[in-house]
């Protein structure tokens, strides 16, 4: 994948899979130590030890569709290449946490690339799923989080075309800002 937001979409896709309500993305990028980090929370259904440990391996997968399960391991390979990891700390019935991590001026790691419309995929498509998403550059820190929104809206659905929009406008936003005013 070209763009790290694929990976994460890919990740969230399976959280969604294991039927979580409740899904945190929490990026870091700490340009001191040169560490770029991504978490992906979830309280889905967890898988037990044996497998979260197998997971990195494209043939072993949770899913009885397929025998093979390109997604993590795709994740663990560009981690690798960049001086970085991949963890799964996962709990049957309580959730999942995957957590990679690179070296940020490492010339092969890919951009973060398009959350905006990451995030908007996610809450179109699953608006009954609860997202957080925190993300930080060094002291710069941008939040989103759709129980907040929801509070707000009452009975009006999150995925209703004009809160979409508003949702995409108050993204938009919030990476400028936490790129210090740059366009993203």
């Amino acid at each position: 994948m070209k763009e790290l937001s694929l990976h994460i979409l890919d990740i969230v896709q399976n959280s969604i899979a294991a039927k979580a309500s409740l899904i945190t993305i929490n990026i870091v990028e700490d340009l001191t130590t040169d560490i770029f980090s991504i978490e992906v929370i979830d309280n889905g259904h967890g898988m037990d030890k044996e497998l979260a440990e197998r997971i990195k391996d494209p043939f072993i997968t949770g899913r009885k569709t397929r025998k093979v399960g390109l997604g993590v391991p795709l994740l663990y390979k560009a981690c690798t290449r960049c001086q970085g990891d991949l963890e799964i700390q996962s709990d049957k019935g309580k959730g999942t946490k995957v957590i990679a991590w690179f070296k940020h001026s490492h010339i092969d790691r890919a951009p973060l690339g398009n959350m905006v419309d990451t995030i908007i995929a996610i809450v179109i498509g699953n608006p009954e799923i609860d997202l957080i998403y925190n993300h930080k550059i060094n002291e710069n820190e941008f939040n989103f989080d759709t129980r907040e929104i929801k509070r707000i809206l009452g009975e009006v659905p999150i995925n209703e075309p004009q809160v979409i929009s508003w949702i995409k406008g108050f993204l938009e936003e919030g990476f400028n800002s936490l790129n210090g005013g740059a366009r993203i």
